[in-house]
């Protein structure tokens, strides 16, 4: 029995990302997961609920789960909006 040989063998997740047309995407999503845990990490150091922050964002605390978990399309200005209210400022930029 011959086994067919993985073409991503040896290569970097980058490559690999890179080959199948998804670097950027998950580049996107990996930030936008650092955001949302560095977010929820603040809210627990203030002791901040996530219904507080909701009240707080004038949203729903479901909402607020969104954003915590990282699910769906969280904007950059949903994300700095959050960052505000913990008293913190998010940053972008170009490297």
């Amino acid at each position: 029995m011959t086994r067919k040989k993985n073409h991503h063998w040896g290569t970097t997740l980058d490559e690999f990302l890179g080959e199948e047309g998804i670097r950027e995407a998950a580049k996107a999503e990996a930030l936008t997961r650092v955001v949302a845990w560095q977010l929820s990490q603040e809210m627990e150091r203030q002791g901040m609920t996530k219904a507080a922050l909701a009240e707080r964002m004038h949203t729903s605390r479901a909402q607020v789960d969104r954003i915590l978990k990282a699910k769906g399309n969280i904007t950059i200005e949903t994300l700095q909006r959050a960052a505000a209210l913990v008293g913190r400022e998010l940053r972008l930029e170009l490297v």
